[in-house]
């Protein structure tokens, strides 16, 4: 059994502690509302872009607007994957959800998965790129080939890392070492929902819009071909950063929840320890009532 001093050299560590994950709590809370404004903010600007592409889409008649990155493979045989989690932990299971389902996807392709070390003559190859040293982590005990991972991939670094993965990508797909590209990531739903995500980058899927409103005949110039030219390699990017930012909202989000119940469960742990102390307290008095009055009588 605990003595006295016992439980009150615990109660002193749970108030320690309750004091970190409610300062943590606190940071977290004020990065949500930077990364969320920033997620959320860029939105507008991937749906304004993907309805200009339909239209271009939709006015090329007899398919005349065609691009490499828009065609299709007809045998997926290389994938490539991105995974984008965190580096840091102290975040309930916002990157345990992900690795977990990004596990049974990995699990569920056809075919084989190339192992690290065999000489690629497998029927599928899924070749993964990771952000974050928990998916780093995850994935150094599973037979799957790690292109390359990416720590410390701050907010601040969004726009760099973006911008060398979308070229990496582009020039992989054309070259035909990638059949298809996938990211997976957390997207941020709101401060409680943040849902593991797969996301089929390339080839880009534009499909032509339906058009609302009075008819509008659009003139480009240059043609439309030139235009997919530009824009699509800014639309892959565009798809890549929101990634990114959701997870970035989605980290802060989940750390802020997580922080939040570990500082309820302190104090509740507090209340109790202070419950058992004050009763130990109380009877060690009893007891020496008891012994002092019990040898007054036999005085």
């Amino acid at each position: 059994m605990a003595t006295l001093r016992d439980i009150r050299t615990r109660i002193t560590s749970v108030k320690s502690t309750k004091q970190i994950t409610n300062a943590m709590k606190m940071v977290s809370a004020a990065k949500l509302r930077r990364a969320t404004d920033a997620a959320v903010s860029a939105r507008p600007w991937q749906e304004t872009l993907t309805a200009t592409l339909q239209r271009i889409a939709g006015g090329a008649a007899g398919g005349e607007v065609q691009h490499p990155l828009l065609e299709p493979r007809g045998a997926v045989k290389n994938v490539l994957l991105v995974v984008v989690t965190t580096d840091r932990g102290l975040c309930g299971g916002f990157n345990g959800t992900l690795l977990r389902q990004t596990d049974v996807w990995l699990k569920t392709q056809q075919g084989t998965l190339v192992q690290a070390g065999q000489d690629g003559s497998a029927a599928r190859r899924v070749r993964v790129r990771t952000f974050g040293k928990k998916a780093r982590e995850f994935f150094k005990s599973r037979p799957v080939v790690v292109d390359e991972s990416t720590i410390d991939a701050t907010s601040a670094k969004f726009q760099e890392i973006v911008q060398a993965l979308s070229d990496e990508m582009v020039r992989g797909f054309i070259a035909g070492e990638y059949d298809e590209c996938v990211i997976a990531y957390n997207a941020f739903k709101n401060t409680l929902t943040q849902t593991p995500t797969f996301t089929r980058v390339l080839p880009l899927s534009i499909e032509a819009g339906a058009t609302t409103g009075p008819s509008v005949d659009y003139v480009y110039e240059p043609k439309g071909a030139a235009i997919l030219e530009t824009l699509l390699p800014l639309y892959l990017r565009t798809l890549l950063l929101q990634a990114f930012l959701e997870t970035g909202a989605g980290e802060h989000a989940a750390r802020m929840t997580a922080m939040d119940n570990a500082t309820r469960n302190a104090t509740d742990l507090i209340k109790s320890l202070t419950l058992d102390y004050n009763r130990g307290r109380q009877a060690a008095i009893t007891k020496e009532l008891i012994e002092i009055v019990s040898g007054a009588e036999a005085l």
